[in-house]
This record gives C-alpha cells, structure tokens and sequence, in this order.
C-alpha cells in the first residue's frame, strides 16, 4: 500500500490505496466521485477526463500514486458551493449537448481546460481541443455549440438570459444558444 494525498474538488483525502489503482477508480470506489465515469479503461474515450494540476487527463491513464500531491477537479466539483452550474455545464444542458450522457462528464471537463487555454475558440479548435473525447449520440454538432456558448458567458462574466421557453433548473443559471450569440456580440 501506498500512503498518497489528493486535494479533489477542494477537499484534501489521505488515503492508502493499492499501487496498481487507477485513479479513476481511486475517485469512484474511495472518495464516492461518481461523475468520473469509467468508459473503456484503454485512454480511447475520455469519458474518465478529469482535471489534474488545471490540466485534463483522462483517469484511467493516470495510477492513483501518481497524483499523489496533486490537486484534482471532477465534474462534481464545477458546480457552485450554492449549486449554481458552472457555465459549460450549463451550456451543454441548455443546447441538449448529450443524450445517453456516458461521455458528458468528460466532454465538459476537456472544455473546461480547453476554455481556460482558448477562450474564443473557432469551431474547429473546439473540435480539436475535444478530440480525445468520443461521443456516439450525438454528433457533435450540439458539444460544439455548447462550448461556443460557454466560452461566449465566460467572457462576458455574466449569465446569459434563457430563452423564454427554457424553464430553468432549480438553482441554477443558465444559457441558450441564442442568448449566448448575443452576449458574444
């Protein structure tokens, strides 16, 4: 056993965990971070991605000792303290960017990071930066939209006004395709 410390979503763990432990199963079995899903455990999907020293990795490539020392961010830990979805979150919710959602978990926190290095993408560097991540819904037309209109919110450090017909998620602020073209302009 080895003896690691991992700050994940804010919060320090110790813990002792077997040297051969993936992290993606460190973060599932031990700490309960369940929105790291385990997809193929060969690095083909992405669907494992988590954020590691602001950088995303995928978890399964990563041994639990590994990231001993590291500070570690999952989709869980994107949302606000009051609940409040961070703004890719949103967005993919907003522009029906999933529909199984197997590989959503994932998918946002590769945007994540590619927003903090890109902020104003084109559609191909969205494309690019989300390449290691593999969707078979939805096509990608909505992923691709979806972090457009993220990457539109963030700069503008507001929320985006929601479409008339979108009602939205208790607790939560939100973005529409439409809204977030505007905000961009």
């Amino acid at each position: 056993m080895s003896r690691i410390s991992l700050k994940v979503d804010g919060v320090r763990y110790d813990d002792d965990v077997d040297p051969r432990t993936l992290l993606v199963h460190h973060l599932r079995e031990h700490l309960g971070k369940v929105g790291t899903v385990v997809g193929c455990d060969t690095t083909n999907c992405g669907a494992c991605t988590v954020l590691m020293g602001g950088k995303s990795v995928k978890s399964c490539t990563v041994l639990a000792a590994q990231a001993d020392g590291q500070e570690i961010e999952t989709v869980e830990g994107l949302a606000g303290k009051d609940g409040s979805l961070h703004p890719v979150q949103q967005a993919f919710h907003d522009s029906h960017a999933l529909q199984c959602g197997y590989c959503t978990p994932g998918m946002i926190m590769a945007a994540v990071d590619l927003l903090a290095e890109n902020p104003e993408p084109t559609d191909d560097e969205v494309r690019e930066g989300l390449e290691g991540n593999l969707c078979r819904c939805t096509g990608y037309q909505n992923i691709v939209r979806a972090v457009q209109d993220a990457a539109a919110v963030m700069r503008a450090e507001v929320p985006a006004p929601r479409d008339a017909g979108t009602e939205p998620m208790e607790g939560t602020r939100g973005t529409t395709s439409p809204a977030a073209e505007e905000v961009a302009r």
